[in-house]
């Protein structure tokens, strides 16, 4: 018991100098990716000390969430990578202990960290969100010279529209510039056009200073009204160089985070579930209003009923009343009259159902934004413990440590779980796919992931070795597979060659006489293939003999004979004699035809290849029984 608990105090030691690191790291790559998506807000904007401390201040809490799982995922494969590199689990294994008995008290502290990022997202971050977007929202406002785009409107500033085609991105110079100004009324009107401008904020940074160069101006001079609306007359003014000071305050004025609540991301659970209940029920008091709206408008009165049942009592009224009939019965006018009235009444309710399309979008656009942020606060604290089960069993599968290879490892399976995260929350956001399912789909893509390698690491299972995967793919496409002996720097027991000479004789007549029996270059027979199979013994009894005394004269010192021996054939015992093991599966193959033909000649090709390996053996069978003769003439 005192030796477990050294071990687990040792390997959270380890564990946990390592994630504190690699957090800080993760926070600090995090916090340059956000800062940089908002450089142009920071740069020759002027801002404090005491801004800027709080924007960074801000964006780290907001970031922590998402630097929790990375930071987990990458001190879990360095952790176990180091030990895998210098062999103490291996010590730890060899010593009776388990590897799911060496997570244990990684396992308790990742939990810790899952319980504590779930409370962290519930409580501190959504009122830092709120603060940083007030914060960011404000840093926008400040010297708005900076933020003009091109070829766009550009509304930010009180009562102006200012249009520039072309902007100098060092000089701060404006081209081709269109402006729209107007005051409290319509005699404030005008419209300036410029080839060039620049503007400033006043010293006292009240005021911008908007400097035009060659241009136009046209101002209205009298309000036009319904009756003069053609004969407005209007001042018309050119200038070589013209400054206009906009009342406009620069000074850093921070907007009040009190504002911006109603965004779900600057909510808690509690207050999640509450504007959930809320949006559900104004949804459903537009849904019962406009169902009422359709009763009243086609039926001429109020139906205390559901939809469906107003679906039968139209069935109903539809068989009781022939309307056909009742049509014809009118004359030409009325029809007319009839169907215009008709057609009013389908266009005005289409005008209602379009106008209430818009409002029921935006409230279910509300609600699926509330319930994406209601199931992310639990998904990050998931994803915590999902990326250990990743990234600790495979680091112990790797056996790398360091910054090297568990970096680009990390990185990799990060970008994967970011891109299918985003993607399931962008379409869950738009509503092409299930709330829950979109925001889970990350968790859901990478839990099987987990439990595959942890499965596989306890059980010391091979994972990354291509040379099991090439053999696999090699027997399933039917590539032969090749021998590789190499001599041995320290033989025990030299072959006795007289012996091995005799059981090659041996063996090559037995194939000899298998060839000639079994008649291998024919084509097989297709019943007693699916139907009436059964097992070559003698295949099987020759390629037990083959190995035997390829075994045997691996020993061997002779490098002529090692090289016979990577020639010889690996024999495949089954894939001559039916596709599967399971005498169901072959019978139900050879009923499908035209799938029992593929198989068929898949075999025939296998039975020819069987013949070859048996030519192949009496080759270098004799080969090898010369060279055996001339070693034992040699010690003679």
């Amino acid at each position: 018991m005192k030796l477990f608990k050294k071990l687990d105090i040792f390997v959270f030691k380890s564990y946990a100098l390592l994630f504190v690191g690699t957090f800080f790291i993760c926070l600090f790559i995090f916090m340059m990716q956000f800062m940089w998506l908002h450089i142009d807000k920071l740069i020759g904007k002027g801002l404090s000390l005491d801004v800027l401390a709080k924007f960074f201040y801000y964006a780290s809490l907001t970031l922590i969430p998402m630097s929790l799982p990375l930071a987990i995922l990458l001190a879990s494969l360095i952790t176990f990578g180091n030990f895998g590199e210098r062999f103490e689990l291996l010590s730890m294994k060899a010593a009776g202990i388990s590897l799911i008995r060496v997570f244990r008290p990684i396992i308790f502290f990742t939990l810790c960290l899952s319980a504590w990022s779930f409370y962290f997202q519930n409580v501190t971050s959504p009122n830092a969100t709120k603060e940083l977007a007030a914060l960011i929202y404000s840093m926008k406002q400040k010297s708005p010279e900076l933020e003009i785009p091109e070829g766009i409107f550009y509304n930010e500033i009180p009562g102006y529209n200012l249009f520039v085609e072309e902007k100098d991105k060092q000089t701060g110079a404006l081209y081709n510039v269109m402006i729209y100004s107007k005051g409290t009324t319509n005699n404030d009107m005008q419209i300036v056009l410029a080839d060039s401008a620049r503007l400033q904020t006043s010293a006292d940074k009240k005021f911008l200073q908007l400097t035009m160069y060659h241009g136009e101006r046209f101002q209205n001079m009298k309000e036009k009204t319904a009756q003069a609306i053609a004969n407005v007359p209007y001042m018309r003014e050119t200038f070589i160089k013209e400054i206009d000071l906009i009342p406009f305050d620069a000074n850093f004025n921070a907007l009040d985070a009190s504002l911006l609540s109603g965004n779900a991301q600057t909510k808690d659970i509690k207050a999640i579930k509450t504007d959930i209940d809320s949006l559900e029920l104004e949804k459903d008091s537009i849904a019962k209003a406009s169902f009422q709206s359709v009763s009243r408008t086609f039926l001429r009165r109020s139906l205390p009923l559901s939809p469906q049942d107003s679906v039968k009592a139209m069935n109903v009224l539809q068989e009781d009343i022939h309307f056909d009939s009742l049509y014809n019965h009118f004359s030409t006018v009325k029809r007319q009259e009839i169907i215009n009235k008709a057609l009013s009444r389908a266009r005005n309710a289409n005008s209602e159902y379009e106008f209430r399309k818009y409002t029921t979008n935006d409230l279910n656009r509300s609600l699926r934004l509330h319930w994406v942020e209601f199931n992310k606060k639990f998904t990050l604290s998931v994803a915590c413990l999902i990326f250990f089960f990743i990234g600790a069993p495979l680091g112990a599968i790797i056996r790398k440590g360091g910054l090297g290879v568990p970096v680009i490892v990390s990185v990799a399976i990060f970008i994967f779980y970011y891109i299918v995260n985003v993607s399931g929350e962008k379409l869950a956001k738009t509503g092409d796919m299930n709330v829950m399912l979109g925001v889970w789909l990350s968790s859901l893509v990478l839990f099987p992931i987990g439990a595959f390698l942890t499965y596989k690491a306890n059980k010391d299972s091979v994972v990354f070795n291509i040379e099991a995967y090439q053999t696999f793919f090699k027997k399933l496409f039917g590539i032969r597979i090749n021998r590789h002996i190499n001599r041995k720097e320290v033989i025990i027991y030299d072959p006795d060659y007289s012996v091995v000479k005799e059981e090659i004789s041996i063996l090559c007549q037995t194939c000899k006489d298998y060839t000639a029996k079994n008649k291998l270059m024919r084509a097989p027979n297709y019943i007693r293939l699916y139907f009436k199979y059964q097992d070559d013994t003698e295949v099987i009894a020759i390629n037990e003999e083959l190995e035997r005394i390829i075994t045997t004269l691996s020993n061997s010192k002779d490098a002529a004979i090692l090289e016979a021996l990577n020639k010889l054939p690996v024999i495949s015992v089954h894939a001559h004699t039916r596709p599967f093991h399971n005498r169901r599966l072959n019978q139900a193959l050879g009923i499908i035809l035209p799938l029992g033909l593929i198989f068929y000649l898949r075999i025939w090709r296998y039975r020819l290849r069987l013949y070859r390996d048996m030519q192949l053996i009496q080759k270098y069978g004799t080969f090898i029984n010369t060279r055996i003769e001339k070693i034992l003439s040699e010690k003679n």
